[in-house]
This record gives structure tokens, sequence and C-alpha cells, in this order.
């Protein structure tokens, strides 16, 4: 993709020069890679996959976070972090105009980078758990090893990948700001896990609004596609369903313990809201067929 001289926004935060160590610990925040942690853990640990889940979802025992460390703006000269910020804005332009048509107000989140593990608003923060959105501080986390886990070990190289990656976690802003994450996270609490359950509703909304954003930030910043990017994309979303990551580090496929929705289903809901370019298009929570 070609941002050239698009603007970087001024909501990035830097704490990489505070991290905490790695630890787990229960996180309550929503992210693209929830699931992966199951698999990097395992692979480091020796960790059953499953058990590391547990943790994530708060079955496990609390952790108390350390104060957190001030953050401070990025340094210039970081080619990623300039994409990075160049992305963030992109996003704020698109949905500030998105909610202005809506007869709402767009509030911007922050994008805070950190290495290993950070303690956040919504629990402890750790990288292999991939990017995440807390709502509790309107805060995306993001350690930006996590674009080389999706070249190297993911298979989902390319810049509109990570793109997509930043996208989804402002979707999960955008679903606060418009009351959905609260009242679907509740009905999740009651029930409704696994493959059709609240959660993977939750994920694939999120993902359809970072096609929305794909759409529409082209018309509105005048930045351009280039040949493959929507291709790398949705090989990023096959990459990271929850049926070809349990695959992947447990060999068998279990649809009860879905949070994210199947490759299929993520590339699905993707491509509506590339398709669409409008918010209306993403009601995972209207359709009884993901």
């Amino acid at each position: 993709m070609r941002m050239d001289d698009q603007d970087e926004s001024q909501n990035v935060e830097d704490a990489r020069g505070s991290g905490g160590g790695f630890q787990f610990g229960p996180l309550h925040g929503v992210g693209i890679g929830t699931v992966l942690i199951a698999i990097v853990g395992g692979w480091f640990f020796g960790i059953n996959p499953l058990q590391i889940l547990g943790l994530l979802s708060g079955n496990g025992s609390n952790v108390s976070s350390a104060p957190e460390p001030a953050p401070t703006a990025p340094s210039a000269g970081d080619p990623t972090v300039h994409f990075v910020s160049q992305i963030l804005r992109s996003t704020e332009v698109v949905w500030g105009h998105a909610f202005a048509e809506l007869g709402r107000t767009y509030q911007d989140p922050k994008l805070l980078l950190y290495r290993d593990s950070y303690p956040t608003a919504c629990g402890y923060g750790d990288a292999a758990a991939g990017p995440f959105y807390c709502p509790n501080d309107r805060r995306i986390y993001l350690d930006l090893s996590f674009f080389d886990v999706m070249t190297r070990q993911l298979g989902a190289p390319g810049q509109f990948a990570h793109a997509y990656v930043v996208a989804h976690e402002v979707g999960h802003h955008v679903q606060t700001l418009l009351g959905i994450l609260d009242r679907e996270g509740a009905a999740g609490r009651n029930g409704g896990a696994g493959a059709a359950g609240h959660s993977v509703r939750i994920e694939l909304q999120a993902d359809c609004f970072a096609g929305v954003w794909a759409k529409r930030s082209q018309s509105e910043h005048g930045w351009r596609l280039e040949a493959g990017d929507i291709e790398s994309a949705l090989n990023a979303a096959a990459q990271i369903g929850d049926d070809t990551l349990q695959r992947r580090s447990q060999g068998t496929v279990v649809p009860d313990t879905f949070t994210h929705g199947t490759s299929a289903q993520r590339v699905k809901w993707f491509s509506r809201g590339v398709e669409a370019g409008d918010i209306k298009a993403c009601d995972t929570f209207a359709t009884p067929q993901l």
C-alpha cells in the first residue's frame, strides 16, 4: 500500500522503554490475537493452550498490576511507527466522518506501543496475546513484534495485513463508542459462548469495521491500494481464524471454544465491510448465519 505523505496521528504513545517482563494474567480486553497467546505460550512454555485461554478469560487467579509507567511520544525515524501512526490517523478521519453521518461525535482512541508486557486498565497485557483493545481506558495496545509473528509464523506478511490488524482494534473502539461492546459483552457473559456466541460476533463485527475503513479511507485520503493488498488482508484474516489457530496449536478444532470466528467467517465479514463501506452492513448480531 502507498501512504506516501499521509499525516500521522498524535494519539500514539510509546512505553517501549518500560516493559514489565513476561507474565501471564487475566486480560479482559478484546483483540485480534487472543488465541495466539495459547499457541505462542504453548510453544515457548510447554503449557496446554486451553489452560492459557482459561487464564485469559479471567478464570485464573487475579494479578495486581504494577503502577503504570508514563508513556511518551514516539521518537521520529522509525518507519514502522510512522506507518502505524499514519494508519491510526486514517482511522480517525474515516470514523470521524462516519460518526458525523450518524449525528454523533467520534472520540479518538490512544494507541500505546509496548514491549513484552504492560499493566493496563483491563489487566496485565502480554505481547504474546497480540494487539488488543481495552475499553476501560479506550486504548489500543500493540507490541510491534506481532508484525514479525504475522510474517514469520502465521504466513501473513505485508503492510496492508498489518494495517488490517490496527483497523480491527479500532473497530473495537467504534463498538465501545456505539455501546455495542458493553451491551453484547454483557450478553456474552450471561451465555452465548462458542462458534455463534457473542464473543465471535463481536470479533467478526470488528473485522467488518476494518473493511469499512479500508473502503472509505482510500477515497477520503487519496492513498491507494497496490496489487495484492486486499489479498494480504484476507490472508491475514484467514490465518488467525479460530479453526486455523487451533489446528496449528493442538491438531484439532473445538468450535465450543471459539472466540474470534473461523477463517472463512473472518474473510467473509472483512470482505463485506470492504464491499459496502457502510457501518450498517456490519450487524453480526442480527444474522443467524455468520
